[in-house]
C-alpha cells in the first residue's frame, strides 16, 4: 500500500525553489488574496500527475485525506487527482457495485471540498468527480444548490465547474440554473467560471447560449460575457459588448 508520507516525499524531492515563487505569484498567496497562505514546493503539473499514476490503486480514502490536508498545495492536487482516478474505476461497467462507489467518492470529495482551497484544484477535481457523480446518477444535481449556497468561494466555483460534463450531454439547465444564481457574486473568480462554462455550452449549441445572453445579458458580469462570447465571429463579439 503506498502511504501520503511517501507520495510527500517523492513530491519534495522534486521542488524547485524558482517555480516555487512564481507558482506562489501566479496563485495570489499574498496577504488579503484569495490564495493567501498557501505554500508551494514548484512543481508543474505535469510532475505532480507522474505521481499519481505510479501511485493510482493503491492507495485507500485514509491516506488520500492525509494528502488533501497537506500543507504543500501539490500534496492536496496529488489527493484530488487521486479521487479522480477513483471516480473513473466507479464508472459503469467498470466495477460491480458502481453507484455504491461512486457515492462514497463523492461524498468524500464534499466533505473534504473546502480544501481545494485554489482555483486549479477546483477544476481538475470537481468536473471529473462531481459533475460525473451527477451525470450518472439521477437526482444528485441537487448538490449543485447547495455547493452554489455556500459562503465558500472554492465551493461556489464547484458549483459551476462540475456542469462540465453535463454540458457535453446537452444538459445545459443545470449550468444555467446555477449562473443566474451567481450573476451577481462579487468575485472575479465565479465570473470567469460561468463565462467559461457558457461558453462550452456554446461549442455544443450556439443558439441556446445565444438564448440564455438575451434572457441576461443586462445581469451578466463583463468578464462573464467575454469568456463567453469567444468563439463568437468578431462582429458578433462586438454586437454583444456594445448591447451590454
Amino acid at each position: 500500500m503506498t502511504t501520503a508520507s511517501e507520495l510527500i516525499d517523492l513530491l519534495e524531492q522534486q521542488a524547485d525553489e524558482t517555480q516555487r515563487l512564481n507558482l506562489m505569484r501566479f496563485f495570489k498567496t499574498q496577504k488579503g488574496q484569495y490564495g493567501e497562505g498557501d505554500q508551494f514546493l514548484g512543481l508543474k503539473v505535469p510532475q505532480t500527475r507522474e505521481i499519481v499514476k505510479a501511485a493510482r490503486g493503491d492507495i485507500p480514502l485514509s491516506e488520500i485525506e492525509k494528502l488533501l490536508y497537506s500543507k504543500w498545495h501539490e500534496a492536496r492536487l496529488c489527493g484530488f487527482l487521486l479521487l479522480v482516478e477513483e471516480m473513473k474505476k466507479s464508472l459503469p461497467k467498470k466495477t460491480t457495485n458502481p453507484a455504491e462507489r461512486r457515492d462514497e467518492i463523492a461524498g468524500f470529495y464534499l466533505r473534504h471540498a473546502e480544501q481545494a482551497n485554489n482555483w486549479d484544484l477546483v477544476d481538475l477535481s470537481c468536473r471529473d468527480i462531481i459533475g460525473e457523480w451527477i451525470l450518472h446518477s439521477e437526482g444528485n444535481e441537487r448538490i449543485l444548490d447547495t455547493l452554489a449556497d455556500s459562503d465558500n468561494l472554492w465551493k461556489q466555483r464547484i458549483a459551476v465547474v462540475a456542469t462540465w460534463p453535463l454540458i457535453k450531454q446537452r444538459r445545459f439547465d443545470e449550468i444555467f440554473h446555477i449562473s443566474t444564481k451567481l450573476l451577481e457574486h462579487p468575485h472575479d473568480l465565479i465570473h470567469k467560471a460561468i463565462g467559461w462554462m457558457l461558453r462550452e455550452v456554446g461549442k455544443v449549441d450556439s443558439d441556446s447560449l445565444r438564448h440564455y445572453l438575451a434572457t441576461y445579458y443586462e445581469k451578466i458580469p463583463r468578464t462573464s460575457l467575454r469568456y463567453a462570447i469567444e468563439r463568437f465571429s468578431a462582429s458578433e463579439r462586438q454586437y454583444w459588448l456594445k448591447r451590454k
